[in-house]
């Protein structure tokens, strides 16, 4: 799996301001419902849901919060710049503002596993997620997270 096969050019969010995380995932799931066309109350609510079971911050200022919702019929992602980091509860304690939404169908099964390793181990990379910190231009956030992808596959 790539991730340009989950992530459009066009979802990519920049300079989010909130001043929580329930609001932030508000504001990502109207990016998800303007740029997929899905109902933005079910994807909020799917996304407090699987927040209830556990944060989702993977520590290092990122977060991959991701649910499942009927509505949809392949996986989809959005990445989200915030302007002030916010707590998602990490591990390390740091608070986040990198973050890429998962959203996959109910029946997704391990291709749901296979799209939440792939965005981690590339938000894990150190160097990627300076080069994410360094910029606000959409297409160069989508050229970083789909480039290095390449890079580290080859």
């Amino acid at each position: 799996m790539i991730i340009s096969e989950i992530l459009s050019p066009d979802a990519i969010l920049t300079s989010i301001k909130a001043s929580s995380k329930k609001r932030v995932l508000q504001e990502i799931s109207v990016g998800i419902s303007n740029i997929y066309g899905l109902e933005q109350t079910k994807v909020f609510l799917a996304l407090q849901e699987r927040e209830k079971l556990g944060p989702t911050g993977m520590g290092h200022g990122v977060a991959i919060p991701h649910a499942r919702i009927n509505s949809i019929s392949s996986i989809k992602g959005v990445f989200a710049k915030l302007i002030n980091p916010l707590d998602f509860g990490s591990m390390d304690s740091q608070n986040v503002d990198l973050i890429f939404v998962l959203i996959a169908p109910h029946e997704s099964g391990a291709n749901h596993l296979k799209a939440l390793a792939k965005v981690s181990r590339i938000l894990r990379n150190k160097s990627t997620c300076e080069k994410l910190r360094s910029t606000i231009d959409k297409s160069a956030l989508y050229s970083i997270l789909t480039t290095d992808e390449e890079i580290q596959a080859a």
